[in-house]
């Protein structure tokens, strides 16, 4: 019986650690949804605790410790460089290489930018997604999870332009950076945008800016109760290379559906003033560059290297 109790008292501690929320491959806590935990893999934790009490340390065990690591695992991945402006629901995330902003009400990224400079990185992109430790719960989707549906994690903006830095990339895989997008339109025409970026980023420095067109359809709305976040109906970017008499622009709105393929692209193309008109955004790019619409998308140059 003295052999059984000593046993039971060597693993009580081992028992203690593996209760606790978001332990082991979740990687820690991000943040409290109401009395649940949210783990850093973007899962709820099964722990019967309430997480905004334990986070306040009403919890007796391991409180500090597990809060503090939860941060500092956050931080590694998301870059502790992060400044965050809020302007009423609105929040500007500077992320290493990008800015997003981000709508609390909608729970989602109404815009991005960021620069594309010649290729000379090959960081490797990561492959978890996570939650920003630094934003308030309320204003980002409850989880990390995938979407499912026939719907990606779909970047605004993509790994592959920031593969410079370690740090760069892993912060495209935040939720801020993620948002529902039908499978073929963002490996579709929305990939498409992303290579001719690729690919013209080697002959001149590129800025980009996109965002989001939220629209008003309820019927594919399918993430709300999961991911707390709509389906946008479209998605908008403009490529704007050189500049002075120089300058050269292109936009596209790219519908958030099953029929946006990479044959459709051209269909897509909008005048910067037409875009400004529907969106509101007032793009920086000379007049007379506002009223073009090329025929067709920018080609794919010969021999261009994607990866």
């Amino acid at each position: 019986m003295n052999k059984i109790i000593a046993l039971a008292l060597l693993l009580l501690p081992f028992a203690c650690w593996s209760a606790l929320p978001c332990s082991g491959k979740k990687a820690g806590i991000s943040h409290c949804n109401g009395p649940q935990f949210v783990c850093n893999d973007g899962s709820y934790s099964q722990s019967s605790k309430d997480c905004s009490a334990y986070i306040a340390g009403k919890s007796q065990a391991h409180t500090a410790p597990v809060a503090t690591q939860a941060v500092l695992n956050t931080f590694a991945i998301i870059d502790n460089n992060t400044k965050i402006l809020r302007s009423g629901n609105i929040l500007k995330l500077d992320y290493s290489g990008f800015t997003v902003w981000l709508d609390c009400s909608q729970r989602g990224a109404i815009k991005f930018q960021y620069v594309a400079q010649r290729d000379n990185g090959n960081a490797k992109r990561y492959n978890r997604f996570f939650l920003d430790a630094n934003v308030p719960a309320e204003c980002q989707q409850r989880t990390a999870k995938a979407y499912g549906m026939e719907y990606d994690r779909g970047h605004q903006v993509p790994a592959n332009h920031l593969d410079v830095s370690d740090a760069a990339i892993k912060a495209t895989n935040t939720m801020t950076n993620i948002l529902p997008q039908a499978a073929i339109m963002n490996r579709g025409a929305w990939l498409q945008t992303e290579e001719i970026t690729e690919c013209y980023r080697d002959i001149d420095e590129l800025l980009i800016i996109g965002g989001v067109i939220w629209g008003n359809n309820p019927a594919d709305d399918y993430f709300l109760q999961s991911h707390g976040v709509k389906t946008p109906d479209a998605f908008w970017k403009v490529i704007v290379r050189g500049t002075g008499q120089d300058e050269r622009v292109i936009a596209w709105i790219v519908p958030n559906n099953q029929d946006a393929t990479r044959k459709h692209l051209d269909q897509y193309l909008v005048s910067v003033d037409e875009l400004e008109h529907l969106t509101g955004e007032k793009i920086p790019v000379a007049d007379y560059a506002k009223h073009d619409k090329p025929a067709q998308s920018w080609m794919i140059p010969t021999g261009c290297n994607k990866g």
